[in-house]
């Protein structure tokens, strides 16, 4: 699958960054990281499957996810990349340099375990499919619609960047049905997706405040990853670089220097 994307920034010494958004995003959420990464790398962008501009498609599995990436670098000329990914950007980023090792220089996954997950977001993605489009006439309405199901402002501003109006009314731009159809499959991690594990250096950046990372997912990350680095964000919950964005700048900063030493 040809995904959208966006670049930033043109250097050429450097492996490229590829940074991969989260679930019902797009690579609107990364703008401000990238334009800020940009000033010492190129950077790329893509609206994953399903998501922003990328086509719709009813497979949501992390190994189409993983191969839509693979195929953009290709397309792109890129033998070699660094990968960032929030959440299930994350979890893409993960099967991709477990499949592949040998197209990542190295990796980072932003508050995400390879593990499963259960019972987050089933209500939130709920809320939104029973939202009545056709009665819609500007997002504030369906703000205000959305108030009692999803009472936190920040949380549902930003699933209504995802509605949009076109001639016939207002229509999500993401594929919310099969999203919402394959939420097991996200929530989950796959694995069979891998023989061996991922030898880079790699880097989990968790939020202060988020429990997205416990234990469990610590051991499974010993175990996938074994040249791990785990840094944490003060004063963040699961959207770490948009809560704390210097400091999740300062932390990509420092992982991206280890692979001069």
């Amino acid at each position: 699958m040809k995904l959208y994307s966006k670049e930033y920034g043109e250097d050429r010494n450097h492996p490229p960054l590829v940074l991969l958004h989260g679930l019902l995003g797009s690579l609107v959420n990364w703008q401000r990281i990238a334009r800020s990464l940009a000033h010492t790398r190129r950077v790329i962008v893509p609206d994953l499957r399903n998501h922003g501009r990328s086509p719709h498609d009813p497979d949501v599995s992390y190994e189409a996810m993983a191969n839509d990436v693979l195929e953009l670098l290709d397309d792109l000329g890129i033998p070699e990349a660094v990968l960032i990914g929030h959440s299930m950007g994350g979890k893409t980023a993960m099967v991709l340099a477990l499949r592949h090792p040998e197209r990542v220089e190295r990796l980072g996954v932003v508050d995400i375990a390879p593990v499963a997950y259960s019972g987050r977001l089933a209500f939130l993605m709920d809320a939104l499919l029973s939202l009545p489009l056709e009665q819609i006439d500007s997002r504030a309405h369906a703000d205000l619609l959305l108030a009692d199901s999803i009472p936190e402002k920040a949380v549902c501003d930003h699933m209504l960047q995802n509605l949009q109006r076109s001639e016939g009314g207002w229509r999500w731009r993401n594929n919310l049905q099969a999203l919402r159809d394959g939420l097991d499959s996200i929530s989950g991690f796959p694995e069979d997706a891998f023989v061996q594990p991922y030898t880079g250096k790699s880097c989990f950046i968790k939020g202060e405040h988020s429990d997205y990372i416990d234990q469990h997912g610590l051991a499974r990350i010993q175990t996938l990853f074994p040249a791990f680095e785990l840094m944490e964000i003060r004063g963040a919950g699961h959207w770490v670089y948009a809560e704390q964005p210097r400091l999740f700048l300062d932390a990509v900063d420092r992982f991206l220097t280890l692979q001069d030493s």
